[in-house]
């Protein structure tokens, strides 16, 4: 005869158990740990804030990672030279890259194609490391401008874009399209035209909340609109939240942005989407703390949620 207590707890496993993201068909593991990762950028504007300029890949980065208790690095790489060595720094340090993080320039006729060149061939480099998964947002016009596309660069930008992602599916590795705010100016019609005038198959959706978020007018209507209409498409979540429009320090539960309810819509899916964290701060972010601890908190905060 089982008793009470031991009920309860049986029962408390099983909702805790379903609430966490769905494990790939394929784990050979039967109770994986849950998987988090953070990009690069973030530790950039932390080093920024105290004068400093990040140094990408290095032992002192990945150790400092390591150290938050986050399993995964998702740099942004810009050269193939750049893989030199990390396999070793990345294994001394047990740490996956799963992601990687590329610029492109897919809407001028004239660079689009050596720019898919070098996104492949970075993209080849990082297969060997196991990453399957290579996330993009096709660069603005003008960085810091205020220039939007014409309807022809945007419709060059979507073939590219197109183009770039069955380039990849033939290496194995999945493209994901990524947005900043910029893309949601005009009604949002660069954000819409990527993922409408692309194929499902070639081109998935890496979903940062924040920048649809902030682009719209810091509007969670317009947010979880693009859920409901590209959810389909996910495969990764940037994740970073702000108070009052304010990115905060730490990835933190009680903020703008209602992720509680986004995981949810996920999860009703059946979506297992990948986790970065990318909680940057910015000049009015507060400062009393430091990357690591930072990092430390939103890592904590982050397995809180999904468990």
């Amino acid at each position: 005869m089982i008793n009470r207590r031991k009920l309860l707890c049986s029962i408390a496993g099983i909702v805790a158990a379903a609430l966490l993201p769905r494990r790939p068909s394929n784990a050979t593991d039967p109770h994986p740990p849950l998987h988090i990762a953070t990009n690069t950028y973030p530790w950039s504007t932390f080093a920024r804030r105290n004068g400093k300029t990040l140094r990408l890949h290095t032992d002192s980065l990945l150790g400092d990672i390591a150290s938050t208790g986050i399993a995964g690095y998702e740099p942004i790489i810009n050269q193939p030279a750049e893989f030199d060595g990390l396999s070793q720094r990345l294994a001394r340090h047990g740490l996956e890259m799963r992601s990687l993080y590329v610029n492109s320039v897919l809407h001028n006729e004239a660079k689009s194609s050596a720019s898919i060149d070098q996104v492949l061939a970075i993209a080849a480099r990082a297969r060997d490391l196991g990453t399957t998964i290579v996330v993009t947002n096709p660069s603005p016009i003008r960085w810091g401008g205020s220039e939007d596309k014409s309807d022809q660069q945007l419709q060059h930008q979507a073939k590219s874009l197109d183009r770039l992602g069955e380039s990849l599916k033939k290496l194995g590795i999945t493209l994901a399209y990524h947005n900043h705010d910029s893309e949601l100016r005009q009604g949002a019609r660069e954000f819409h035209h990527m993922l409408t005038a692309t194929d499902p198959d070639h081109v998935k959706f890496c979903l940062d909340a924040h920048w649809i978020y902030r682009g719209c007018g810091n509007s969670q209507v317009a947010l979880f609109d693009a859920v409901e209409h590209y959810a389909d498409r996910i495969v990764e979540l940037h994740l970073r939240q702000s108070r009052d429009g304010v990115w905060t320090e730490s990835f933190t539960l009680d903020g703008d942005i209602d992720y509680e309810r986004l995981f949810g819509m996920l999860r009703r899916r059946g979506i297992q989407a990948h986790l970065v964290l990318e909680q940057a701060v910015e000049a009015d972010s507060p400062s009393t703390v430091e990357a690591v601890t930072a990092h430390q908190i939103s890592n904590v905060n982050l397995k809180k949620l999904l468990s």
